[in-house]
């Protein structure tokens, strides 16, 4: 493939960083909750029957809470709440709430989920003790109203994410630009509260409309963040709370891309290896360096040709990104990009393109991160950093994390500080697991997060890719995530991880050859997002 020649100076492109900006709500500990509390527990919840896929399998309601929880009496919005009530009354264990992560992510199928996966792993016992609950953070899908600014932003055949030249780098900053100016337009009003303080007084707020005087909490991905703020805004709230795939404190939220960037890089290579230990299936090529040199000149040919005339170069690593968050993409995704590179058949990519006409996770990702934190706003290092690891090597997925966060750098909120996390005496335990090679989350954050709070404990699943790994087949976690779920047991103290469970060769590193080919995914069907 030929080389990119990337500019070095962003001086070169004739653009600024600086956007005209209000300060986000601090979202943080109101000087008293109690009215707010008291008023949502005064209401209860008008439980009703569920629509769409969650039909005849959990109940689903609207609770509303306020805009601003600094004025409790003031515009209000709602949640899309569901809940898949307890079978086992004499064994009751509360509510337990679940969020797949994002920002962004939908949870209001998780309900019944969660329920699903516990069962699937043996585990069914422990759901039936828990009235599970499912939601939509505020601006997410159900709840109302849903976060959108552009619909077909995402709309293939978008640009390619690693510019060749000045144009091609000016393009999608006017592109990120335009998207942070119609999430303005639309709903300036909403954005200066999406910060994950604000979804975490949500979350206390449907609590004392349950009824609840604690609630347990399962978090995969940002929402390990999510827990983690909830923890330090309501301690006394909180009775067991599962972290799995940790976000780390410390990079919130600029850093976490440059990381994840490095992370990413790793197993993409990772599975570019094992693709090519199948050459005799995939004929992609024999060697780790020879099937990443045919997966770069396959996208080089998709900037000229679309792959059957919707995947270009971006909506291509888009696709192949999903490998490096979970191994059990490793046989459909070598599949796919074989029947292309051998027989020309495009279908089998085709099936797993996304064909835009939705942005409201990609709205709710980027009005949280930049209402949460501070980012920079000078282009020149977006780009000088960009730049920097992408010649260090980092070339997989460096500028599309650019890109995927772009408009907050123009962003008309002005984000941050961003909440220090702490932990509480009230605290219970809190079980965190993290696997070893997770580039979403990285391993550092479980570390990180772990001395936030003295009283949580670390699993590491040594060797593991597959980010938020729990209730995926893994007997070892999936069994003390249920035991601690059941009884609040929790491994010993020790020094850096307190237990550890190996990665499961079949899930991590799946053969393609067996008669019924692992797929990595025999707990959770609903996949995991971004963090």
């Amino acid at each position: 493939m030929k080389r990119l020649v990337l500019i070095t100076a962003a001086a070169a492109l004739g653009v600024g960083g600086t956007a005209v900006a209000v300060s986000a709500g601090t979202g943080g500990a109101v000087r008293d909750a109690a009215p707010v509390a008291a008023a949502a527990a005064g209401k209860g919840i008008a439980w009703g029957a569920c629509t769409g896929s969650l039909a005849g399998q959990a109940e689903c309601a609207q609770v509303q809470v306020p805009l601003d929880f600094r004025k409790p009496r003031g515009k209000k919005i709602s949640i899309a709440v569901s809940r898949v009530k307890h079978t086992d009354t004499k064994n009751y264990q509360g509510v337990l709430f679940v969020n797949p992560g994002g920002p962004g992510g939908s949870g209001l199928a998780y309900s019944a989920g969660l329920k699903r996966w516990l069962g699937g792993v043996g585990h069914a016992s422990v759901a039936a003790k828990y009235d599970i609950i499912g939601f939509d953070p505020r601006g997410v899908g159900s709840s109302k109203p849903a976060l959108t600014c552009d619909p077909n932003f995402q709309n293939p055949i978008r640009p390619d994410y690693v510019p060749r030249n000045a144009k091609e780098e000016r393009a999608w900053i006017a592109k990120s630009r335009r998207y942070a100016a119609d999430c303005k337009k639309k709903f300036g009003w909403l954005l200066p509260h999406m910060r994950t303080t604000n979804a975490a007084h949500d979350v206390n707020a449907i609590r004392a409309a349950l009824g609840a005087p604690k609630i347990s909490w399962y978090g995969f991905s940002y929402g390990t963040y999510y827990g983690a703020t909830y923890a330090t805004l309501f301690p006394r709230r909180v009775k067991r709370m599962v972290l799995d795939g940790n976000v780390n404190p410390k990079t919130v939220w600029y850093a976490a891309q440059l990381e994840q960037d490095k992370a990413f890089e790793r197993n993409i290579k990772l599975w570019f290896r094992w693709t090519a230990k199948y050459d005799g299936l995939y004929h992609l090529g024999k060697t780790q360096k020879a099937v990443e040199k045919k997966y770069y000149q396959l996208r080089a040919a998709a900037k000229k040709a679309p792959i059957g005339g919707k995947i270009g170069p971006s909506e291509l690593d888009d696709i192949v990104l999903s490998a490096g968050y979970n191994t059990g993409y490793y046989i459909p995704f070598a599949q796919a990009l074989s029947a292309w590179a051998v027989n020309k058949d495009a279908k089998p990519l085709l099936n797993w393109l996304n064909p835009g006409g939705d942005d409201n996770g990609f709205a709710v990702y980027n009005a949280v991160q930049g209402a949460d934190a501070k980012w920079p706003r000078n282009w020149s290092k977006w780009h000088n950093d960009a730049v920097k690891l992408y010649r260090q090597g980092y070339r997989f997925n460096t500028w599309s994390n650019v890109w995927f966060n772009a408009p907050v750098a123009f962003w008309p909120v002005k984000g941050g500080p961003a909440l220090k996390l702490r932990s509480n005496r009230a605290l219970p335990g809190i079980l965190m697991v993290q696997s070893e090679l997770d580039a979403a989350t990285p391993v550092a954050g479980g570390y990180a997060l772990h001395k936030v709070f003295p009283s949580s404990r670390l699993v590491l699943e040594l060797g593991g890719k597959t980010h938020s790994n729990t209730l995926n087949g893994n007997k070892c976690l999936d069994d003390r995530v249920a035991a601690y779920l059941d009884t609040g047991k929790l491994p010993k103290s020790r020094r850096g991880a307190d237990a550890h469970c190996k990665a499961v060769p079949a899930l991590n590193n799946p053969d393609p050859n067996a008669a019924k080919a692992a797929s990595g995914t025999a707990g959770k069907d609903l996949p995991v997002g971004r963090p």
